[in-house]
């Protein structure tokens, strides 16, 4: 919510400034994200007025002006302006002025002929971004008064990022009633006496949806004028919150929702047929609405109808039939409460938004229904004269003020300190909240506007906000601490993420919701999870792989001229709705550069050996087996699976080349996505002796079909179960000349060792000879 800092502080003016005020509110829970001056610094800027305007002797484009600026007397200034005229109220920089960036206003010639200073439009006084013409005041203006005093541009502009419980902040009337609580300030608020009925027209009320609507008001207002002008401070109000005018009649009702967070409405009165019924509409009835959306509706959204068809769309906007156009002379004008979980997600539903749905769908203030009609009546009364009709209510059953119980003892335990019960009553008192005491319970029944008090754990944050965060001491736990035992065969995923991030990852942190199509591209999943009520169209399903954000992630840094990206992901996957179907994944990017750029290596791009150099290192000291693989989102011939303890843990490989002309990606980054429980086992260490004798080394070239791969070699290998045998790696491996095609020769180390003797030529020979046996069972034979 965006307001303006003097509009607060005509409700309620505490003795601090606009950083001390900002600060206040954010401790208090109630973030200001910005704090911004409404114009810019200039100085020396005044309410002046034309006396004279004479064609410049020299320019055509010209002219010669004599202003009063307040002065004894008038100052002459040329002036190119199109709409400069006698008798018109400007601002003018005199000499000496300096107006927003750094422009200093000099006594000069412009084609001969003196200027004593300039007479400003909207822009040179950084009021606009463009403007065609000199900024107009009006005829009361007083000559002489600084401008920044009468257009009162020392305000300060406040957002607030409110969080969805706080909806009785959503208005200055609520803000005030905040700040006066935290500071103990006078609280004033805009009296709101009911106008007198001079009229007798009027519309019944029905509601035939009690339980949505327990609270509908409206009343006829007759003989308005609707092409009536906004006055100038309530078109500065609404600007500097935000809200653009309309028409005198919209911005009433913009200004009141403003003012006290009631949403209203105005129809047309002759465009009404009938009585007014707040109903759920029919399947199939239609409504075209104020943003020109034409909506066929459903019987769970709730409408509000005359005796003919629906004319708004309740708490969400209203119908283009019955809005009120030029030549409107008579108005019905709403003030309701629908209930939140009625209205909440229907406007997301078609697309839009509005300030109403988005206040109704948190919760109004159903207790100040009424006093808000009778503010806006007053209003649009005495800006666009009228009759005012008679209130017309209809009441059902209100959201029950469920009381909640306050221990005393519990607030000492619970923020460390110790306050007298008065003092907390006091406390609670001053937020509006109805508290009785008795012994060590405080009885507070929230009012009205409050639906965010339910349990206890609510009023003692309410009494840590208004006492203050910082004033509450830090102190030392009371707690005992324990260290937790951690078992010897697993690991914590901390460790995973600082494995990886040790080898030049960074850690990405993305949303669980996804985009329907990345589970169809990445993972093959045509019937993921379905959210009811996604934050946005898309961000619709859960995701079964964490592949789909790092690619994003990857895109956006393209996108800002990065060229090596190295990314990895922590998080849980959706496979179903029961636990076990949502296991933990870590998945990790590389893209551009194998290295970054520097003078010492060459630009190679990061492929599959150096990423399944990553995966090792997650791995060891297990060691895993690859095999080709089949995965939607990875190319086909650079993938593989990884298997574990003869379990598939997870893949490993570049992207698909159609993805990454879909995703408009320069080159395949290598992905990898594997299981944390499988990484987070690890074996228990023993302690071997070292030995003292020489190892041996043998040499084995080994005959073999292409498909024979070296896991089913190492496997092979490792089942002769030769305990001399201290190690085994490939390398050499041959193709061609001298070979059968469809053949390849692999070379193999071999290092033999034994911890307590020097091995004997038998031994060596005995344990080679098992491990040639073992490669035949592959299909492998000794190549001679």
């Amino acid at each position: 919510m965006k307001f303006s800092e003097q509009w607060l502080r005509s409700w309620v003016n505490p003795a601090i400034n606009s950083d001390e005020l900002a600060h206040l509110l954010t401790m208090a829970g109630l973030e200001v994200e910005e704090n911004d001056p409404a114009a810019p610094e200039f100085t020396e800027v005044y309410v002046a007025e034309v006396l004279s305007v004479t064609k410049h002797p020299d320019a055509d484009r010209l002219n010669v002006c004599s202003v009063n600026v307040g002065e004894a007397e008038p100052l002459q200034i040329v002036c190119g302006a199109a709409n400069v005229a006698v008798g018109i109220k400007v601002p003018c920089a005199r000499v000496g002025a300096v107006l927003p960036g750094d422009f200093k206003i000099k006594k000069a010639k412009v084609r001969g002929v003196e200027s004593m200073g300039m007479l400003c439009a909207e822009q040179e006084i950084g009021l606009a971004e463009e403007s065609s013409g000199l900024l107009i005041l009006p005829a009361d203006a007083p000559v002489g008064m600084p401008i920044r005093e009468y257009l009162d541009l020392d305000d300060r502009l406040m957002t607030l990022k409110l969080t969805p419980n706080r909806c009785d902040c959503l208005s200055i009337r609520g803000l005030a009633r905040e700040v006066a609580a935290l500071t103990k300030a006078e609280l004033c608020a805009v009296e709101t006496p009911a106008v007198a009925v001079t009229a007798s027209q009027a519309r019944a009320v029905k509601l035939n949806a009690g339980d949505a609507c327990p609270r509908y008001a409206g009343r006829a207002i007759i003989g308005v004028n609707q092409a009536a002008n906004t006055p100038d401070w309530m078109k500065q109000r609404l600007e500097r919150c935000g809200v653009r005018s309309i028409s005198a009649i919209v911005d009433v009702t913009n200004y009141v929702l403003l003012e006290l967070g009631q949403p209203m409405h105005a129809f047309d009165l002759a465009k009404l047929q009938g009585d007014i019924n707040v109903r759920f509409a029919t399947p199939g009835e239609k409504i075209k609405l104020l943003n020109e959306k034409e909506l066929e509706l459903t019987d769970d959204l709730l409408v509000i109808a005359d005796d003919v068809k629906p004319v708004a769309l309740a708490g969400i906007m209203g119908g283009a039939e019955s809005s009120v156009e030029a030549g409107c002379t008579d108005i019905f004008l709403e003030s309701a409460f629908f209930a939140p979980n009625v209205i909440a997600g229907k406007g997301r539903r078609f697309g839009f938004s509005s300030d109403s749905s988005h206040r109704f769908e948190r919760g109004v203030d159903f207790g100040y229904v009424r006093e808000a009609l009778e503010r806006a009546t007053a209003l649009i009364i005495e800006i666009c004269g009228g009759q005012a009709g008679p209130v017309t209510e209809a009441l059902a059953e209100l959201p029950a003020r469920q009381s909640v119980a306050l221990r005393v003892s519990r607030v000492a335990k619970v923020l460390g300190i110790t306050l007298p019960a008065a003092d907390i009553v006091a406390l609670l008192q001053g937020l509006g909240l109805q508290s009785e005491l008795a012994g060590d319970v405080i009885t507070v029944t929230p009012p009205s506007y409050r639906f965010d008090i339910e349990i206890e754990e609510d009023l003692i944050e309410e009494v840590a906000r208004v006492f203050g965060y910082d004033n509450i001491p830090v102190q030392p736990s009371n707690a005992r601490s324990a260290m937790l035992p951690q078992p010897g065969h697993l690991r914590s995923k901390n460790v995973l993420k600082q494995i990886i991030a040790g080898r030049d990852y960074q850690e990405a942190i993305s949303y669980a919701f996804v985009e329907a199509q990345w589970e169809t591209d990445f993972a093959n999943n045509d019937a993921p999870i379905k959210l009811i009520n996604p934050i946005a169209s898309q961000m619709s399903v859960m995701r079964s792989t964490l592949l789909g954000g790092l690619i994003s992630a990857l895109q956006h840094n393209q996108n800002r001229k990065q060229d090596r990206v190295r990314l990895f992901e922590v998080a849980r996957v959706f496979n179903g709705l029961n636990a076990e179907q949502q296991p933990e994944k870590i998945a990790a990017l590389a893209w551009g550069g194998r290295v970054a750029e520097q003078w010492g290596a060459g630009k190679e791009r990061v492929d599959f050996f150096d990423v399944k150099a990553d995966v090792e290192a997650l791995l060891a000291p297990r060691v895993a087996e690859y095999r080709r693989a089949h995965h939607p989102a990875l190319h086909p011939g650079r993938s593989a699976e990884v298997v574990l303890d003869g379990n598939v843990i997870g893949v490993l490989g570049e992207l698909h080349p159609q993805w990454v002309q879909k995703y408009s990606l320069l080159n395949a980054p290598v992905v990898f996505e594997l299981d944390v429980a499988a990484l987070t086992q690890v074996e228990k260490l023993t302690a071997g002796a070292v030995s003292k004798f020489q190892a041996v080394r043998r040499d084995l070239a080994l005959l073999m079909d292409e498909s024979v791969t070296v896991a089913q070699l190492q496997s092979a290998f490792a089942s002769a179960k030769q305990s001399i045998v201290a190690n085994i790696e490939v390398f050499d491996v041959y193709r061609g000349k001298g070979l059968p095609e469809g053949k390849k020769s692999l070379a193999f180390k071999v290092l033999l060792q034994d911890t307590h003797k020097t091995l004997t030529d038998e031994e060596v020979d005995a344990a080679v000879a098992a491990l040639i046996k073992k490669a035949e069972t592959c299909g492998a034979i000794l190549r001679t």
